[in-house]
């Protein structure tokens, strides 16, 4: 990918968020990637992966879901969109929906946009799309608008505990 260095200690100046602390607390590789953020643009996600001009299928979104009244975190593709069945399957629900987003923010500690599934506020159960594995690296949100971490995708499952499964369409 464009525009990062693989570092154990990316550049704090960049500007330390809760998701970057918790992976150098762990130990493990990552990029950090910035860009500049337009608050008029309508997908998150995929703004990102344009400004870095990486593969929509290699960013992830974040999202949050009710599945049976627990909020869960979903993680899938910027170029395709939640399964909500399949996210509840994959986390032994019944039925899901999204999450009021006042809820997930408050929950995790982060801004719409900038949901982070590493270093929330309150861990939540989390589900990765199975296609992630397909990548040697992914990027997800930083905890902020315009930042992203990159780093491989088994590492975000064991640091979330995710459950990886097919949960994406498209």
């Amino acid at each position: 990918m464009k525009n990062g260095k693989k570092s154990k200690k990316p550049q704090a100046a960049a500007g330390s968020t809760p998701a970057i602390v918790a992976l150098e607390k762990a130990g493990t590789a990552f990029s950090v990637h910035a860009y500049d953020h337009d608050p008029a643009v309508a997908s998150y996600g995929e703004e990102a992966a344009r400004a870095l001009g990486v593969d929509p299928r290699q960013v992830f979104k974040t999202l949050v879901a009710e599945v049976d009244g627990a909020l869960t975190v979903a993680v899938v593709p910027v170029a395709g969109s939640l399964d909500l069945k399949a996210l509840a399957a994959a986390v032994g629900g019944k039925r899901a929906a999204m999450a009021d987003p006042a809820a997930a923010e408050r929950t995790t500690g982060y801004v719409r946009g900038g949901i982070s599934p590493l270093g929330q506020r309150r861990r939540l159960p989390t589900a990765l799309d199975a296609s992630a594995r397909s990548h040697a690296t992914i990027c997800v949100s930083a905890g902020r608008r315009g930042l992203e971490v990159e780093l491989s995708p088994d590492d975000l499952a064991l640091l979330t505990g995710a459950v990886v499964a097919p949960i994406a369409r498209g």
